[in-house]
């Protein structure tokens, strides 16, 4: 990260934070660690951010939008210029889960040999931060600053919202919600929702509870 000038690292639950091994391994970059954040689970790292790429290379039942590693630091170049933005790995030996995907607004994979696939987390972490350097100067502009991306947590809130109503109408099966769920999460991530719509859209979620009420 240092190399690259990326600085704000975030740690989700580590199992020994901090540690010796660490430190040494760290050799010079100490501060990225003295500095880092620690939270308990994913959705506090990310409710701030308007877009979130999550990095894998395993192929999942539903298509994520994804992006090589040169695009993705492109996109993330120019979704800064509306919020916070993140790039989530995960474990060395398990990567991201579908429910953890699920809180990203693309994919990122870097094409391998089909030979041999595997890079370890290390090796992720510093293609794309070369990627993000190497983009730092070329990120177009594209925005209304006037239209904010709704963050990570205004959209599980709606998320959260939009399931419940699914269940009062007996559209979603609660015993099995997630395949759903994760479909329509993906057409919205590909709407790209502003505050102002997502506020739209919980307003016709709170009258159908309304009516349901009153019905």
């Amino acid at each position: 990260m240092k190399n690259m000038g990326v600085t704000d690292l975030t740690l989700v639950k580590p199992l020994y934070f901090p540690h010796d091994e660490a430190v040494a391994r760290a050799s010079g970059a100490e501060d990225i660690l003295e500095n880092a954040t620690v939270v308990a689970k994913l959705e506090d790292a990310l409710q701030d951010c308007v877009y979130v790429v999550g990095a894998s290379a395993r192929s999942r039942t539903i298509d994520w939008p994804c992006l090589n590693p040169r695009d993705c630091a492109a996109k993330l170049h120019l979704e800064s210029s509306r919020g916070a933005v993140a790039a989530v790995f995960g474990t060395e030996n398990s990567g991201l889960s579908n429910a953890e995907l699920d809180r990203c607004d693309t994919l990122m994979t870097i094409p391998t040999s089909p030979e041999f696939s595997s890079l370890n987390l290390a090796m992720a972490v510093q293609v794309l931060t070369y990627e993000l350097r190497a983009a730092q100067s070329d990120a177009p502009g594209e925005y209304d600053a006037e239209a904010r991306r709704a963050t990570g947590e205004e959209l599980e809130h709606f998320y959260g919202h939009l399931e419940q109503v699914l269940k009062d109408l007996q559209f979603l099966d609660p015993d099995n919600p997630r395949h759903l769920m994760r479909r329509l999460r993906r057409l919205f991530i590909r709407a790209r929702l502003d505050k102002n719509e997502v506020n739209i859209l919980r307003g016709i979620l709170a009258a159908v509870d309304r009516s349901r009420a009153g019905g």
